[in-house]
């Protein structure tokens, strides 16, 4: 589909695969369902295929890159390896990105980092055109959700923490709206405040907003959010909202990333992971819970399903692919 949309093969391919382990993983808002969204981009130019990496600024430490509205499966883990060589060399090194496409899932590309024995941090915001989180007591939108990721590496492998600072990504309403089912309570509310189960709430007219993520204590979220999204947008060239009317939706991106090696030592790094994971996974259990779980273990039991069984997709998201990819003249393979 989106080769079919105008993607070049290699960028299509990393696009799709991105899509794809988001669903493998369990991440189902990050996933497939996207598809629609960036072929509508790529039509209505809010994305371009085949897109330059432009880098603006460039020390030992830092890099400063434009995407030009790529794909961000494609521009970003180009920043998030530009910016792991430098810290190869000095320990610690940080790039930012402006002008990327969505770049999906961000907890994967600090696992990528992860990976090859180093720490990361990203962060991203919508350049101000988006707000649907509200403050504490507030009842209209100042913020988008903001998610932050940080990987670190382990003996067993990758540890990523993946979150965004709402109490839920706007993806995950977009699926509970398409499979006409409500939300748990604490997720969002209603233009007058009101807690509410129903996400229709939030194409209202007025809208209601997401919560900050934290409960009693949302103020928390917010603070990250709030704080993340002036660092993301400040450094990259981005902005915060509100945006002028008119602005463009795109991803302004925020990368650091470490060495631990030229740090305490990677052996100090791993053994003091491994033993704190030990730890906490040692910790006594309450009734009716079978084992204490750490970032990313749900993820690679779903992914370890799903490669057997499939990826399950609701009727309604099908139909939307099957949509657009009669437009496009692909034919969807049949469903199981």
């Amino acid at each position: 589909m989106f080769v079919a949309g105008g993607a070049p093969h290699d960028e299509a391919a990393a696009v799709a695969a991105s899509l794809v382990e988001s669903n493998l993983r369990g991440h189902d808002s990050h996933g497939v369902i996207l598809a629609r969204w960036y072929l509508g981009q790529l039509k209505n130019g809010e994305l371009a295929a085949g897109a330059p990496f432009e880098v603006l600024h460039e020390t030992a430490s830092f890099v400063a890159a434009d995407g030009h509205l790529g794909f961000g499966q494609v521009q970003c883990p180009k920043l998030v390896e530009r910016v792991a060589d430098k810290a190869r060399t000095l320990g610690v090194a940080c790039g930012t990105l402006r002008r990327s496409g969505h770049i999906g899932r961000v907890g994967e590309w600090v696992e990528r980092a992860a990976a090859r024995g180093l720490a990361a941090l990203i962060a991203v915001n919508d350049n101000g055109a988006i707000r649907t989180v509200a403050p504490p007591g507030g009842i209209e939108p100042r913020l988008s959700t903001n998610p932050i990721a940080i990987g670190v590496p382990t003996g067993a492998g990758p540890l990523a923490l993946d979150i965004s600072t709402s109490a839920v990504a706007n993806g995950k309403l977009k699926i509970a709206r398409l499979s006409h089912q409500s939300v748990p309570l604490g997720w969002i509310q209603d233009a007058q405040g009101n807690p509410t189960t129903d996400p229709n709430v939030m194409l209202a007219d007025p809208p209601g907003c997401l919560l900050p993520f934290g409960g009693d204590q949302a103020y928390k979220g917010f603070g990250l959010g709030l704080v993340f999204d002036i660092l993301v947008a400040g450094l990259s060239g981005g902005l915060c909202p509100p945006a002028p009317a008119g602005t463009m939706e795109w991803n302004n991106v925020l990368v650091v990333v470490w060495d631990p090696e030229l740090c305490a030592g990677r052996s100090h790094f791993l053994a003091e992971a491994d033993k704190l994971l030990e730890a906490v996974r040692s910790t006594p259990c309450k009734p009716g819970v079978d084992r204490i779980r750490v970032p990313g273990d749900r993820s690679r039991e779903v992914r370890a399903q799903r490669l057997e069984t499939g990826i399950s997709l609701d009727g309604e998201h099908w139909k939307a692919l099957d949509k657009i990819a009669a437009k496009l003249g692909v034919e969807l393979p049949v469903p199981r």
